[in-house]
């Protein structure tokens, strides 16, 4: 090309204007996740539930022998519904832990409870088995590596 057309077309050259891109660098929302949350509380709020104050902790139990514990959390409670909405940070910890802590708490009707569940968590436990007999995984009767003709050319 020529020196003086390529100039002409330089001097040509726009920044902005008709036919520019409107931004150059892309813009990243970083999404918090407080989507849930706000659908969470719009919920509970159609189903009206109250605060309840002077909870200090909520425990619980599974039937694998480990519980679920809320140290601080805040609870709703709907009872007209029959609906209670726990909040905050949950651990799990094994029930040998919190024994010691709770067992003032408990009435007898639970600590009835308790003691079935401890007694079928100790049986598991001796046995050798969590409960999970259903996962086994059956044993490879047939090589896969051989194929039959036949099914190939049903393939093709």
């Amino acid at each position: 090309m020529d020196a003086e057309k390529l100039s002409k077309l330089q001097v040509q050259v726009r920044i902005g204007g008709k036919g520019t891109p409107r931004r150059k660098t892309k813009k990243f929302i970083k999404v918090s996740g407080s989507g849930d949350d706000r659908k969470l509380s719009a919920a509970l709020t159609k189903l009206g539930v109250q605060p309840i104050a002077g909870v200090e902790e909520v425990n619980m139990f599974r039937d694998d022998g480990m519980v679920i514990h809320f140290g601080a959390p805040k609870v709703q409670a709907a009872v007209n519904c029959n609906t209670f909405a726990i909040h905050g940070r949950a651990t799990e910890k094994n029930l040998a832990q919190l024994v010691p802590g709770i067992l003032n708490q408990m009435d007898p009707e639970s600590l009835a409870i308790l003691r079935k569940l401890a007694e079928a968590y100790q049986t598991n436990q001796a046995a050798g088995t969590s409960g999970d007999e259903d996962d086994e995984i059956p044993d490879l009767v047939e090589s896969f590596d051989k194929v039959d003709i036949k099914e190939e050319r049903a393939f093709i």
